[in-house]
């Protein structure tokens, strides 16, 4: 059974949130994030802004699922991670 729009938002804010918590986190889980993002931005019912910050998401985690210091390029995006999980508050 897929996952509904809502249910996806929900995961995607779940992953960033733990890894924004923690500051660190896994390769399984930036392709994940992308999975999610992808699949997201498929849905023809989704609007400007939340595309434009799905897709700053998508690069986050493909860049997340190819560099060697996964922990590092966590705690760089601290502030942006709030801010997304911020922003995924308002489409979910």
């Amino acid at each position: 059974m897929p996952l509904s729009q809502q249910d996806q938002f929900s995961l995607l804010k779940d992953i960033l949130t733990n890894q924004q918590t923690d500051c660190c986190g896994s390769v399984a889980e930036c392709e994940q994030v992308e999975r999610l993002v992808k699949s997201l931005m498929i849905n023809m019912d989704i609007d400007q802004s939340a595309l434009t910050i799905l897709e700053e998401i998508y690069r986050y985690g493909q860049t997340g699922a190819g560099t060697a210091d996964l922990d590092s390029h966590i705690s760089e995006h601290q502030g942006q991670l709030s801010e997304w999980v911020d922003e995924i508050d308002q489409y979910s």
